[in-house]
């Protein structure tokens, strides 16, 4: 006969129900912090306003860091309160975000991370169609990745912002984990792996040395990896553990990313004739693309205004034009808003010596 289980000692059940009145008084809280955003939301309407505007949130976020006491760990502020103004959001008005799909990738993990669970979902199969979607308004925001710290830029991206008229309202970065997923769980008889060419590329060093002889086989994303690893034993995918979760795939072995610290950028965008410009936030970034004319000295040149009036520049990439004649845009990210009078002459002064520029977008810096 099975012993009976034993009888919680009485202090640890006097700090669970300690627990369970605190959670009592969290939830009428949250019901009145939520009562209050919806008389928020109809003021919104009646004035005509947006309903998600990130450089306040960026602001809120903050300011309850700088105040939290402990023992919550600062970065656990943000992701919890994330998911608090999720929900009232929602109240609001449904948030439909579009992102590389299908379930289970890094672009919807990332969706989640900025905007919070309360989102209507738009799962695109390629970059193109996530932009597309947000500037027919079948989404109200788009999220793209357009840089990787092992391999760099996103070239995709980049080329479609160069002639987008969507605008980047803010950005969110995500800690990457690669997993080798398949139905069986071994390495025995893969004969292809499937993923999308950033992640091939990210596990480049673990692929050749654990599976020499397997095909390494580009598909849209990597859930899509996922999907036809969960119908072929031989394939495995590159993915996350949400995918393999999607698609009752074995986590064959973790971590399989080349550089322990992969980290992916995303931008997250919105057409500016539905959602205006963020405001300075205080911790703002900018992004533009421009073009100089090709003579000597040309590059360093654009660099003398930001010099000159103290501007950071955080990002300098080159991606070549199509033009045939190896002429270049360059992708340059600067620290601060166009409302600060530095940047704003900053910006007037390479306005007038480039041949191209367009403001891609002004955004708080990821506080996540």
């Amino acid at each position: 006969m099975a012993d009976s289980p034993t009888a919680p000692h009485p202090d640890l059940l006097a700090l669970r129900h300690q627990i369970d009145a605190v959670d009592r008084e969290l939830l009428a809280l949250l019901n009145r912090r939520a009562a209050i955003a919806s008389h928020v939301g109809e003021l919104k309407k009646k004035e005509g306003s947006v309903v998600f505007r990130p450089e306040r949130e960026a602001q809120v976020i903050d300011g309850l860091k700088a105040v939290n006491p402990g023992p919550l760990r600062a970065e656990s502020v943000a992701p919890i309160w994330r998911e608090i103004m999720s929900a009232c959001r929602a109240l609001e008005t449904p948030t439909r975000v579009a992102y590389l799909g299908p379930a289970g990738t890094f672009s919807e993990e990332a969706a989640l991370g900025f905007f919070g669970s309360s989102i209507v979902k738009v799962p695109c199969a390629t970059f193109d169609e996530v932009l597309h979607n947000t500037v027919a308004g079948s989404a109200d925001f788009g999220i793209v990745p357009v840089e990787n710290s092992t391999e760099g830029v996103v070239t995709r991206s980049l080329d479609l912002f160069l002639t987008t008229p969507l605008f980047i309202i803010g950005e969110t970065s995500l800690l990457v984990r690669h997993n080798l997923l398949r139905r069986e769980n071994s390495l025995e008889g893969i004969t292809a792996v499937c993923a999308h060419p950033q992640a091939l590329a990210q596990c480049h060093g673990w692929l050749s040395l654990h599976l020499p002889q397997a095909e390494r086989r580009p598909v849209a994303s990597n859930a899509e990896g996922a999907r036809l690893a969960g119908g072929d034993a031989s394939i495995a995918a590159i993915a996350s553990v949400r995918a393999g979760g999607e698609f009752g795939l074995h986590v064959v072995s973790p971590a399989i990313q080349d550089e322990a610290h992969n980290r992916t950028r995303f931008a997250i965008l919105a057409h500016p004739d539905r959602h205006p410009r963020p405001a300075a936030s205080g911790h703002d970034c900018t992004s533009l693309i421009v073009s100089v004319p090709n003579r000597p000295g040309a590059v360093h040149d654009i660099l003398v205004p930001l010099k000159n009036h103290g501007v950071s520049m955080t990002r300098f990439e080159s991606r070549p034009a199509r033009s045939g004649q190896w002429e270049y845009y360059f992708y340059i990210d600067l620290q601060g808003h166009p409302d600060q009078p530095n940047v704003a002459a900053a910006l007037q002064e390479l306005r007038g010596m480039c041949a191209f520029l367009k403001l891609l977008g002004t955004y708080p810096i990821d506080v996540h």
